[in-house]
């Protein structure tokens, strides 16, 4: 069953960036994406430099919006505006032409007309989504509190009302670290092994270089009859104090790494594992978010506080047994469209997917199986956070004029 509640039913932290006198498209960029880092993104997505040159200059302002519309190129244009930030980015297929006039797109003529005034656009989607106090976090913090989360700070999250973590979470990419290799040493070597693979690129972790971890054991081996042992002679069972060592490499750096730990080691035919290592999710990185209040609430009150959040006159709710006062603690939460997390949610013991749109028959299969759904429209749950995005930016940018396009508006109008 699907009811609307109308307002008569009642009622990322520490990130700064560096000021400059002369800002750049490329400078611009660099505060997006340490913020939000393109490898959030999930791999369908446009993310990134849509339009433009990184070295212009960022004479003017930049402009955040959801949607590039053709209003909204306008409105950059008319405010001499240097940037546009679009949520969703304005080309998502490959286009073969940018033309304007009969036979053409939106996307062609919103593109020829912000080459031509030199508007540079930057979409970050779904990595936005994902980062620690992005666009998610934002929503999640109207579920948890909506008065509250008026007075969190940009790049922040809401720290009371409950607990919450990525319903999906992200493992960021860390090169050097995608396998460990382990290598048997006498003590004399350990040194001059352990310098040989950091000169090949093995042993970083972060910043840090020359990474390894020793421990002391013995080793045991017999030559055969033509072998050259470093320790004893062949056919004569031998046991050696050596050292275990370890250190992290990338795979691309693992074929040099081998021949040179090779070319160092002291013995004929060292022993040499190679284990490959798997991602570290982070908790509060990734797409969607489960939110666990710190007491139940009614399921009628979470479709309110959604609502006040986003500022819409109403959403939508499924209740999955038909009660609007069951009793709920545990949600997920996905901004835009959100059926691709339900399994994601229901995995995760959710109760309810606070999103803003669903098809029908996504809906009949969500509240089938248990789950709860609350639709608050699928750009009224992204718009609000521009503001909080803008603020992000213009601390790492503070010579640098950020607005909200007024323009950019939902273009489903609630009667």
């Amino acid at each position: 069953m699907m009811v609307r509640l109308s307002e008569s039913d009642g009622g990322a932290s520490g990130w700064r960036g560096v000021q400059q006198s002369c800002m750049h498209v490329q400078d611009l960029i660099a505060a997006i994406e340490r913020f939000a880092p393109t490898h959030l993104a999930e791999t369908w997505d446009n993310v990134g430099l849509i339009i433009g040159s990184r070295q212009r200059e960022l004479s003017g302002k930049v402009l955040l919006t959801i949607d590039l519309t053709e209003r909204v190129a306008d409105e950059a244009i008319a405010a001499k505006a240097s940037a546009i930030i679009a949520y969703h980015p304005p080309i998502f297929q490959p286009i073969k032409r940018i033309i304007d006039g009969q036979g053409s797109s939106v996307a062609q003529r919103v593109a020829l007309r912000l080459i031509e005034h030199r508007v540079a656009v930057y979409s970050p989607h779904t990595a936005l989504d994902a980062t620690p106090g992005g666009m998610t976090d934002w929503l999640a913090d109207g579920v948890l509190d909506p008065v509250a989360a008026r007075a969190v700070k940009p790049g922040e999250v809401l720290r009371s009302g409950g607990d919450r973590r990525a319903l999906r979470p992200a493992s960021p990419p860390r090169v050097t670290e995608q396998l460990k290799i382990v290598t048997f040493v006498p003590h004399d070597a350990i040194e001059r092994v352990r310098g040989a693979l950091a000169s090949a690129g093995a042993g970083i972790i972060g910043n840090y270089e020359v990474c390894s971890f020793a421990t002391p054991g013995h080793g045991t081996f017999r030559g055969g009859e033509v072998s050259h042992p470093a320790v004893g002679v062949p056919g004569t069972f031998q046991t050696v104090q050596e050292v275990r060592l370890e250190m992290v490499c990338a795979r691309r750096a693992l074929p040099i790494a081998l021949a040179t730990l090779s070319e160092f080691h002291p013995y004929e035919e060292p022993a040499i594992d190679v284990y490959p290592l798997e991602p570290k999710p982070q908790r509060g990185t990734g797409s969607g978010r489960r939110v666990t209040l710190d007491h139940d609430l009614p399921l009628r009150d979470i479709a309110q506080r959604v609502r006040d959040h986003i500022g819409v006159k109403g959403v939508e709710v499924a209740a999955a047994g038909g009660d609007l006062g069951a009793h709920v603690s545990r949600i997920a939460v996905v901004p835009g469209a959100g059926a691709e997390l339900v399994e994601a949610a229901l995995a995760d013991g959710c109760q309810v997917l606070v999103t803003g749109e669903m098809k029908h028959h996504e809906v009949n299969a969500a509240i089938s199986a248990g789950l709860s759904i609350i639709l608050g429209g699928h750009t009224p749950t992204e718009r609000g956070y521009l503001p909080r995005f803008a603020g992000v930016l213009k601390s790492a940018m503070p010579s640098v004029e950020f607005a909200v396009s007024s323009t950019d508006v939902d273009p489903l109008v609630r009667v």
